[in-house]
């Protein structure tokens, strides 16, 4: 069994995932697709992570590439997570992930809805206002916003968890998680979102096939090998939010090879991606909060090693990431004039903290003095600038 090395998979993770600047991007689709979908749980980290991948990149190209190009679409899947999906795996999404999301939200509104004395029959309530908003939505092309819909659609208005939420907007999440609505058009600015709500028929047209479930699942796995690989088990049940059993009949469907790393640990590549992987030149980049590339495996610790603790929230999240040659060295945040600044969590030498600083500026250059912010900063960008125990980098 190969033994593929930590200095191996960091090469591949450079290349691969589009962040070494040589390897970048050609568009937002292809930026996408070199890390299978994007975190989309914060709005801006989505024009971040391609701003991170495709040189030049404007707000607006992505925002067409969302809104009317429509070749890169909203959709809950893994882990009730929100992702911006290629259109053309899509269907894979609906048929596996997102349906398995759609089925758990399902039971658990029927409940809620039950308990908070909303219905007595919760699962007839909820196919009542199904009904109801897709006949709403039918006669509105262009879609509706949350509280429009709240609005016309008898329900939405009810209130759940004690009062915390509205029903309209668990029925909602769960119509996206069956790919019968989508979140469309946005009505603000990149850095917030508050969507129109839209049929996937009327946003998409012809929208791709809904794949069974063992044929989705096998197609998000290869993909994943494709960009994130090796990978272990662990790793991908973590990521699809999936079953062992579900894995391991995509795997053997696949082929995978087991190869070895870590500590003898086993992994999988793709059977026709076995070679070792040639190094990439010494990189930077700086990407933002939940990016794909630090969220993409269970175990990190080829990548970042020992500073979990610092550079993610206690639930797991990530805040942004500072990266040398596939190495997660530190952070970046905004000062108070807006600039962008790294904050280190090792040594890293003097051409390191070139590059970050060039990546800083061009980061700087690209935001124009507009701020973005985060309900999921780590321990690090909170830090008082006091406390920092390496020399700050700025362009």
């Amino acid at each position: 069994m190969r033994q593929v090395s930590d200095d191996e998979r960091r090469a591949r993770l450079g290349r691969r995932h589009a962040v070494a600047p040589v390897h970048r991007a050609p568009d937002a689709a292809g930026a996408t697709r070199s890390v299978v979908a994007l975190h989309a749980t914060e709005p801006a980290t989505v024009h971040l992570s391609l701003q991170a991948r495709v040189e030049g990149l404007g707000t607006g190209e992505v925002d067409r590439a969302l809104h009317d190009e429509r070749s890169l679409v909203r959709q809950l899947a893994m882990r009730r997570t929100l992702f911006v999906f290629p259109r053309d795996l899509l269907g894979a999404a609906w048929g596996s992930a997102s349906a398995r999301v759609a089925a758990t939200e399902r039971a658990r509104l029927v409940k809620d809805v039950e308990s908070a004395g909303v219905a007595a029959d919760g699962a007839r309530w909820l196919d009542g206002v199904r009904a109801g908003v897709l006949e709403v939505l039918g006669a509105e092309p262009e879609g509706l916003t949350a509280l429009d819909l709240r609005q016309r659609v008898p329900g939405l208005e009810a209130r759940l968890g004690g009062g915390a939420t509205y029903a309209g907007s668990r029925v909602l999440t769960w119509l996206g998680a069956r790919a019968e609505v989508v979140r469309g058009h946005s009505t603000t600015h990149w850095r917030q979102s508050r969507p129109r709500w839209t049929l996937t028929g009327h946003w998409l047209g012809d929208p791709p096939p809904t794949c069974g479930s063992a044929e989705g699942y096998v197609e998000l796995v290869r993909r994943w090998l494709l960009r994130f690989g090796p990978g272990t088990e662990a790793d991908l049940v973590w990521w699809l939010g999936a079953t062992k059993g579900a894995v391991r009949a995509s795997l053997a469907a696949l082929g995978a090879v087991e190869v070895g790393v870590g500590a003898g640990e086993r992994a999988y590549l793709l059977p026709d991606d076995v070679e070792e992987e040639a190094p990439v030149e010494p990189w930077a980049a700086l990407l933002p909060v939940l990016d794909p590339t630090a969220m993409g495996w269970r175990q990190r610790d080829f990548h970042l090693g020992p500073h979990q603790p610092r550079l993610f929230d206690r639930n797991g999240n990530a805040g942004t990431t500072a990266w040398w040659s596939g190495r997660v060295v530190g952070c970046w945040v905004q000062d108070g004039d807006g600039a962008v600044e790294v904050r280190l969590v090792e040594d890293v030498g003097a051409e390191a903290r070139a590059g970050l600083a060039r990546e800083a500026a061009r980061l700087g250059d690209w935001l124009d003095g507009q701020r973005v912010g985060t309900v999921y900063p780590s321990p690090l960008m909170r830090a008082d600038p006091a406390d920092l125990t390496h020399p700050v980098v700025r362009a």
